[in-house]
């Protein structure tokens, strides 16, 4: 029972990372399209977010692999979530219209 206990911050940690990070990035290319200067804001996130996610598993994983593991299980969980939450609505999902036909449907 205090095992589970010990395990559950890395996990915990390991989703929040991922929040930062997916959602980081998710943020950045709503903002970088359209700025003027897309490349500086995908640089800077990029190092910003990589910097935050490596120290957040050093932290928490420490030196045992089991803590690392679960760190990296909530980090994708999170990356599951955070795509989910930032889907499109489904009337425009199921709206869209192939823009070229593939090879094989042309004669």
């Amino acid at each position: 029972m205090t095992e589970i206990l010990h395990l559950t911050p890395p996990l915990a940690a390991g989703l929040m990372l991922g929040v930062v990070f997916f959602g980081g990035l998710w943020w950045t290319v709503i903002i970088g399209v359209s700025s003027p200067r897309p490349a500086l804001w995908f640089l800077g996130s990029m190092l910003l977010r990589m910097s935050i996610a490596l120290a957040g598993f050093y932290f928490a994983g420490r030196e045992k692999w089991e803590r690392w593991l679960l760190c990296l299980l909530g980090f994708v969980l999170a990356r599951l979530l955070v795509k989910w939450l930032t889907r499109p609505p489904v009337e425009r999902r199921a709206s869209r219209t192939p823009e070229t036909p593939c090879a094989h449907q042309s004669r």
